[in-house]
């Protein structure tokens, strides 16, 4: 029953369109724009201001329309015993094609892999080469600043112990002369 009220409705939409495509173009050569359809049987009623009104008549379905609407099935030709082996032949080439194209795509994504996993490992080894020559490099650095740092403090020591000196040859001789 549904199948039938979208194919009313859908014929319903077709109608409209093509009565009012065929009234003006073919103003007098329809006398019923309607059409005749299998299964529904419509009658125009008169003409309204907002539009055509419609009877619509479903039509019992009859044995008789059914098998008229059967299809056929084309009679089957007989097969020969060539005729599988080279169908059989074929399936087997389609098979083998198949499964090669099927082995060519993982061969492919197999050198990808081992083109990935060589370049990760040559990034790597870059990495860890460029690390350790930053962390030599910063050692040295730091070897640098730690022995300017312990010449610096023998230069300020030095420097105290010759103004120690020098206070103490003044106070000598201070005392030399105050006595």
């Amino acid at each position: 029953m549904a199948k039938t009220a979208i194919a009313y409705k859908e014929k319903m939409k077709e109608i409209s369109v093509f009565s009012l495509i065929c009234s003006c173009l073919y103003p007098d050569s329809h006398k019923n724009p309607l059409g005749d359809f299998e299964e529904l049987d419509i009658k125009p009623i008169n003409k309204r201001a907002s539009g055509q009104a419609f009877e619509v008549f479903l039509k019992p379905t009859s044995p008789v329309s059914d098998a008229a609407h059967s299809v056929t099935t084309p009679p089957k030709r007989d097969i020969s015993l060539d005729d599988i082996q080279k169908k059989l032949e074929a399936a087997e080439d389609r098979r083998r094609s198949q499964e090669a194209q099927v082995l060519q795509a993982l061969a492919e994504k197999r050198e990808h892999e081992r083109y990935v996993l060589l370049k990760a490992m040559e990034e790597n080894s870059n990495f860890s080469r460029m690390a350790e020559e930053k962390l030599q490099l910063k050692m040295e650095q730091i070897q640098e600043n730690r022995q300017a740092y312990i010449d610096a403090l023998m230069e300020r020591l030095q420097q105290r112990e010759r103004h120690a000196q020098e206070v103490r040859r003044n106070k000598e001789l201070r005392e030399e002369v105050t006595a």
